[in-house]
């Protein structure tokens, strides 16, 4: 039996993206399979006091640039040529992290991850416009209207909430955890 991982994770970071663009080296070098938990990172945060780092770091003389520069040596040692930081940051995520729990509830969670995380972090999509989701969910080849409509039913929302507290509860404070 194969050891397994949650990860914890919301679009809105680009340390997610990140860290998701390594997953497949990681589950292929050690046989961990990786099992992907939609939560909302503003959620964390709030229960948990915490802010952004992007947020933390202004006024740190230095820091906010060498938090970039990480970003930079990161995305140089793993080839992540496509990445670009998303011109619209901080991004109101709860549509797409909805979306995200009912792609999962509907078995389709590894195609809407693909979708989503090349149209936040690698083509800059303002991905808190509902016409922009649909339009990106719908070229990544998943049905962007039957997501927005899944977004308000009352199974997603309760299930992204469930998934949150529960990070919370076993000590996240931010993501990916």
């Amino acid at each position: 039996m194969s050891k397994k991982v949650e990860f914890h994770f919301d679009f809105g970071s680009p340390n997610a993206y990140l860290a998701h663009k390594v997953v497949p080296e990681i589950e292929a070098r050690t046989g961990v399979k990786f099992r992907y938990v939609p939560v909302l990172l503003g959620g964390i945060f709030k229960a948990t006091n915490n802010v952004s780092p992007v947020i933390a770091n202004q006024g740190i003389r230095n820091k906010g640039e060498y938090q970039f520069l990480e970003i930079e040596r990161f995305v140089k040692k793993h080839g992540l040529t496509k990445f670009k930081f998303n011109s619209h940051f901080p991004v109101n995520t709860l549509q797409i992290m909805r979306g995200a729990v009912a792609a999962e509830i509907d078995g389709n969670l590894d195609a809407y991850i693909e979708a989503v995380m090349p149209a936040m972090w690698e083509q800059s999509l303002k991905m808190d416009d509902p016409d922009v989701i649909k339009s990106a969910l719908d070229q990544g080849g998943i049905d962007g209207a039957h997501i927005l409509a899944r977004i308000q039913d009352a199974d997603v929302k309760a299930k992204l909430v469930a998934n949150t507290e529960d990070s919370v509860n076993r000590g996240a404070f931010g993501i990916p955890t």
